[in-house]
């Protein structure tokens, strides 16, 4: 950049922070402009970002960028990293460690007491440490009809759900395409998740509508988040195909899909699940949630 650049947009900032102060009107959001270098996000969606994404960049180093992003936290994070999200006033918007995998999961019952066990404890944990969300999985099928494992999930599920209601935590099942990703996942589709909540019978119990992955098993992404969005809990984002970034590459228009969400009244976490392909891949995090800022 040029001097002279540097130089009209100095003045310009100058100026817009003049009119700013001297309007009395938003000088919050001027000062964390100065502090961030970013304009502020406009506070409709409260942004996250999915820890796996970005296993090649330090914790702590994703955790100072996002938190300069003006992201609320990261998805995905257990228990032992939690103290460093803490630390830059972040919050685990998903906190997960208690399934045994995606594909073991509440719709076989020969899993339900190491998940009952390690829900339990995870409920505690996630109460003392003041958050809200837990993801669970359905697992596969292995040759199971919807009917029972409709049956197993729930009948496992009601275990915990009583405590997790008394502490304040949410048990997310996420939404997984079992055309492409995973095969045999048994909670593929909106309509079966709907299903399991309404057999749960709790207000603790809610799905994490996953937008790449039930675009590739079921695609009419914005009417089923309007028809079901009472029992949507949480939100990622990916390109379609791929599951790179959620540019123009892909087939998704996700400024329309989020601003689908927010006409629903959703006030909870959407976090952006995509791999980056591109080399400045804090630079495509700060592109996504720019896009979905709406």
């Amino acid at each position: 950049m040029s001097v002279d650049i540097k130089r009209r947009t100095t003045i310009r900032n100058i100026l817009t922070g003049s009119a700013v102060l001297a309007s009395g009107v938003g000088l919050s959001a001027f000062r964390q402009e100065l502090v961030s270098g970013y304009e502020p996000l406009k506070g409709n969606i409260h942004h996250s970002v999915c820890r796996w994404c970005f296993n090649d960049t330090p914790l702590e180093q994703l955790c100072a960028a996002v938190k300069d992003m003006g992201l609320v936290g990261i998805d995905l994070v257990g228990p032992a990293d939690w103290p460093l999200l803490k630390k830059y006033n972040l919050i685990s918007t998903m906190c997960n460690g208690a399934e045994i995998s995606l594909t073991q999961g509440w719709a076989d019952k020969q899993y339900h007491a190491k998940l009952i066990d390690n829900y339990t404890k995870h409920i505690e944990l996630v109460a003392a440490a003041g958050y809200t969300n837990l993801i669970c999985f359905s697992g596969n099928r292995n040759g199971m009809d919807d009917e029972t494992g409709w049956k197993n999930c729930a009948e496992g599920l009601k275990q915990i759900m009583s405590l997790a209601e008394k502490k304040g935590v949410t048990i997310q099942m996420e939404l997984l395409n079992s055309r492409v990703d995973h095969k045999d996942y048994m909670c593929d589709r909106t309509a079966w998740g709907v299903e399991l909540c309404k057999r749960v019978g709790s207000p603790n119990f809610k799905l994490l509508y996953d937008i790449y992955h039930m675009q590739i098993d079921e695609g009419d992404v914005i009417r089923t988040i309007r028809n079901n969005h009472q029992y949507i809990g949480h939100y990622h984002t990916a390109g379609v195909p791929g599951r790179h970034e959620i540019d123009e590459s892909q087939e998704l228009f996700y400024p329309a899909i989020m601003k689908a969400i927010v006409a629903t009244g959703f006030k909870q976490y959407v976090a952006q699940e995509f791999i980056p392909a591109a080399a400045d891949k804090l630079g495509s995090l700060r592109k996504a949630i720019s896009i979905c800022d709406v």
